[in-house]
């Protein structure tokens, strides 16, 4: 089956801002199961995924020439351009057909952080999950989250609630996940001197009170990351993105600790 059979996309468009580009979309997964989303999803395959509200002018105009062929492509994007936070891969493709793609490759670990008074780093947790391919981040504690961060990007990464610790931790041992916590204790050994398991689940506390005492005591090993400045922390999602990093460092690219 021909990619582009004689027809190519159109090159990059300007689009103006749209600020009736509708809500943000729900997560996918069990993150809203059970009760209505605090963001509708939004409707169409056409509907941006968050730039143009932002005003940045992205993604391509309706595709030149002969379209191409499969399931996978829609037609409304095909006809109207595509704007969505996607990668050129998957420009014109319909969403389910991202997912199922993305499915088919994700990585091992999974990304969890404690969400007990509305923690606002947990879109840009999500957004990085989506980055760097984890195969599911875990929401422990309330169930609505602040998805701004996320860029929309939610839409194709599954998310699973946890309503308390001890039913995610019961999860984890249910799926021969080890749980790796990763905060500043003086317990807590150095991440870059740790070999990162393959199959396991990197938790995150709450921004500013960090790790509860029970995931603390649940997780079969605590990390911190070295700092050098001043300042006794960092941000929950930075700290995030450099865990998710280092085991993408180990398992994809096979740099060994020393």
């Amino acid at each position: 089956m021909k990619e582009n059979d004689g027809g190519t996309p159109a090159t990059t468009a300007s689009y103006p801002p749209d600020p009736a580009a509708g809500p943000e979309p729900a997560a996918l997964g069990e993150a809203v199961a059970g009760e209505p989303a605090s963001d509708q999803p939004a409707t169409g395959e056409a509907a941006s995924d968050g730039a143009a509200v932002r005003g940045l002018t992205v993604g391509v105009g309706p595709w030149q020439g002969q379209w191409p062929e499969g399931d996978r492509y829609d037609v409304e994007l095909l006809t109207n351009g595509d704007t969505r936070n996607v990668v050129d891969e998957y420009r014109y493709w319909k969403h389910d057909a991202i997912v199922a793609d993305l499915d088919s490759k994700r990585h091992n670990f999974h990304v969890a952080i404690e969400n007990w008074q509305h923690d606002l780093n947990i879109g840009s947790v999500v957004r990085t999950a989506n980055a760097f391919m984890a195969k599911e981040v875990h929401i422990i504690g309330r169930r609505r989250w602040n998805r701004r961060g996320a860029m929309v990007t939610d839409r194709y990464q599954h998310v699973r609630h946890h309503p308390t610790v001890e039913e995610f931790i019961e999860w984890a041992h249910g799926e021969d996940l080890r749980v790796v916590g990763i905060d500043n204790f003086p317990d807590s050994v150095p991440l870059e001197t740790y070999e990162l398991p393959a199959n396991c689940v990197l938790v995150l506390g709450q921004e500013g009170t960090g790790l509860t005492s029970e995931v603390h005591a649940a997780a079969d090993s605590t990390l911190s990351i070295a700092q050098f400045g001043s300042t006794r922390s960092i941000n929950a999602s930075a700290a995030a993105a450099i865990a998710m990093h280092s085991w993408v460092r180990r398992h994809v690219f096979g740099q060994g600790v020393q």
